[in-house]
């Protein structure tokens, strides 16, 4: 075997030295120290040869190939690097070795996955700014790895391909390396869906002969319609990827059977016009599909690839996806910036070459993504999304944002202060509100201030003011600037009102200090109202805390019938008693998550009330005997919960109060309202039917974003 790779490795490099020409000849003695290093080592040598095997037709630079042959005696050797090395050949083995380590501290374990993510991501994105070279071999090595993984235990290969889903595939598409793309992803879903990427490969290896000899009958029908019209091209069948279809299947909700594109061609052509007048023989000669054309290349990708794409069905009504595209988009497709590599230092700039990279030297901007591994990640999602929007700013210019992006987004995407300063916007000449979100092709103008104003309610998704992680990241970097004071009190505010609004009272926050890991209670306060914590993470922190402590702040679920409050015995936990009948005191409506105490009443069983109700405390001082101690039990349970709202009254204030209501799902049990004809304050009670505290929180956040409404809050009443 290590006889074999020996040729093998000597043949890629020999073969690598025609074609590379100047500058290769060097490659032939690295690869005879290679084979020197490793000559009791064949697993590391058949390493090398598989590394060098995956990079050589991305057509490396001399130096790049070099470096990839040093680096694996090191990584699986332990070798040190020898200090002769061409300066060249040296700098990127520097940065392959940061790369690799981290690698081997990962297989020791210590931190938490999200992190050791976030930091393998963040010396990526560090490498990538120095040189591309060095991150395109650090994707070939991913790709190595994963080949090899079937002999590791299921836990690294789990590890293996959670990371290169979310890190190495993303990144080589963004890359535009499909050829490292859509292998990194298939054998990363093998092993952390096994199952499922099972599933898909049978159902692709079944038909295949029917499935080939259709695509074989339409490759000739298409190509005769080509030389018919005199138009000069290359026909062929494109492959399917199993991860590719498994993604399709889940976003469109198809069977397998259902989708338009398991059937493939590509079309190349020599230029622009080709490909168009080849879209219109296409659509001539097959029934179009409705909504399944794409035209990437007047609109290309974020990661600039250009294509045509189409579906059709022929006359039996099977459909085929037909790709169409120059020679030269295709080379992009294939290699993406590695059609580009940079050999030395201060060569002519490619502006192609600095968009594919400039979205990911922009994840580096500003400290809080350097120290926040969450808005790292999130950040590094947004911008390697496949689902693009395109919009144009007031100028022309293209903006790419992610699908479900809005014009908040579009600002902080222009400038970092242009969102700061946004204070409204208008899509194609409309005035909208800032979570209104940009589709393609609208024409998108920010409205700005003078002064820098980011708002903490943009940070709360439940609003939806900002889908992308970096407009996010840099909104809590601007809030984490504020004075410190400043941010204290802002933090009791937000906690203050949310306790208010909610309607609790009393309760401990120092069970979190330990939780966020801080120093103080007002620690707590500052990172909240610096936006580093949002009242929801505080909310919910407090509820597993004290759901420890057999106090629930959450909510818990069991369908009712009617206005019936009752509790079911495995409902309420009753201290000393037993099982008894019990039913929720009208007067307060404690729901689960409220200090209550039970009333031993005559004929009606336990009633449930507040601790801090008028009449329970009234009953303490006079019949302290029947007062009983009460808990709410582990089962779950929808609730009645009492919501006042105060607004200026409008017309279709109710019609929209109402359309809230419908799309949170939330069914109404009671309403009552009346309007303040001194005021012109129209008053609203609800008694709706809720399942938790996250439900409760959404609803009160949506009511309080329409327009006129002054305050809403629950109601104890």
């Amino acid at each position: 075997m290590s006889a074999s790779n020996q040729q093998k490795l000597y043949k890629l490099i020999d073969d690598y030295q025609r074609s590379a020409g100047i500058g290769a000849d060097y490659c032939m003695v690295v690869a005879r120290q290679l084979v020197a290093d490793c000559a009791n080592q064949p697993a590391a040598l058949s390493a090398a040869v598989e590394l060098l095997d995956i990079l050589i037709p991305l057509t490396p630079d001399p130096d790049t190939l070099g470096s990839a042959m040093v680096i694996v005696p090191q990584v699986l050797l332990g070798q040190e690097t020898s200090d002769d090395l061409p300066a060249g050949i040296k700098s990127q083995v520097v940065e392959l070795q940061k790369l690799f380590q981290l690698e081997a501290e990962h297989l020791g374990g210590g931190e938490t996955p999200d992190k050791q993510r976030a930091e393998g991501l963040r010396r990526l994105l560090l490498a990538l700014v120095k040189d591309v070279r060095v991150v395109l071999v650090t994707l070939a090595w991913r790709l190595v790895l994963l080949r090899q993984a079937m002999a590791m235990p299921v836990s690294e290969q789990q590890r293996l391909g959670e990371e290169t889903l979310l890190i190495h595939a993303p990144l080589a598409n963004r890359l535009g390396v499909w050829q490292l793309k859509w292998e990194l992803e298939d054998l990363a879903f093998r092993y952390t869906q096994k199952d499922e990427y099972q599933r898909i490969a049978k159902l692709v290896a079944e038909r295949r002969a029917d499935r080939e000899d259709f695509i074989n009958g339409f490759l000739q029908n298409l190509g005769g319609v080509l030389e018919q019209a005199e138009i000069q091209a290359e026909v062929r069948g494109r492959p399917k990827h199993i991860y590719s279809i498994w993604k399709k299947m889940q976003q469109k909700g198809l069977g397998f059977h259902e989708l338009f594109d398991v059937r493939a061609v590509r079309v190349l052509v020599d230029d622009i016009p080709a490909c168009y007048s080849v879209l219109g023989l296409v659509h001539t000669h097959w029934q179009p599909i409705p909504g399944e054309f794409d035209d990437y290349i007047t609109l290309p990708k974020g990661n600039m690839y250009q294509s045509l794409h189409t579906a059709v069905v022929d006359n039996r009504g099977r459909a085929v996806e037909v790709q169409i595209r120059t020679w030269k988009m295709h080379d992009h497709a294939e290699l993406g910036v590695a059609a580009h590599w940079r050999y030395k230092e201060g060569g002519p700039q490619d502006p192609g070459f600095d968009r594919k990279i400039a979205a990911m030297r922009q994840l580096m901007e500003g400290s809080d993504i350097a120290n926040d591994d969450a808005s790292l990640l999130d950040s590094f999602q947004s911008v390697t999304s496949e689902e693009r929007i395109y919009a144009l700013t007031p100028n022309g210019d293209v903006v790419d944002l992610v699908a479900g992006g809005t014009v908040l987004d579009f600002a902080y995407h222009v400038h970092t202060e242009v969102g700061h300063r946004c204070r409204g916007a208008k899509i194609n000449g409309r005035i909208v509100q800032l979570t209104t979100v940009v589709k393609t092709g609208d024409r998108v103008e920010i409205l700005t201030g003078k002064q820098s104003r980011p708002s903490r309610d943009w940070l709360n998704p439940k609003l939806g003011y900002i889908k992308g992680g970096r407009a996010r990241a840099k909104v809590r970097s601007w809030l984490r600037k504020v004075n410190r004071e400043v941010n204290l009190e802002d933090g009791k505010g937000l906690i203050e009102a949310e306790m208010a609004r909610m309607n609790w009272k009393e309760v401990q926050l120092e069970p979190l200090i330990e939780r966020f890991s801080l120093g103080k209670l007002d620690d707590l306060y500052i990172a909240i109202g610096a936006g580093d914590l949002t009242t929801a993470q505080v909310i919910n922190a407090l509820e597993r805390e004290n759901r420890q402590s057999e106090i629930t702040i959450g909510l818990p679920k069991r369908s009712r019938s009617k206005e019936n409050l009752q509790h079911a015995p495995d409902e309420i936990i009753i201290e000393g008693v037993g099982n008894l009948m019990t039913n929720i005191a009208r007067c307060c409506r404690p729901v689960p998550g409220d200090n209550i105490s039970g009333f031993i009443t005559r004929g009606r069983g336990v009633s449930i009330h507040r601790q801090d109700c008028p009449h329970i405390m009234n009953l303490h001082k006079s019949e302290p005997q029947r007062v009983i101690q009460v808990n709410w039990g582990e089962a779950r349970s929808e609730y009645l919960v009492d919501i006042q709202l105060v607004a200026f009254d409008r017309r279709e204030l109710l019609k929209d109060i109402s359309t809230v209501l419908a799309s949170e799902n939330i069914p109404v049990m009671d309403m009552f309202s009346r309007v303040d004809r001194k005021t012109d304050n129209f008053h609203l009670k609800l008694s709706v039917r809720i399942k938790d505290y996250e439900q409760l929180n959404a609803l009160l956040n949506r009511l309080n974003t329409i327009p006129n409404v002054q305050d809403v809050r629950r109601s104890v009443d």
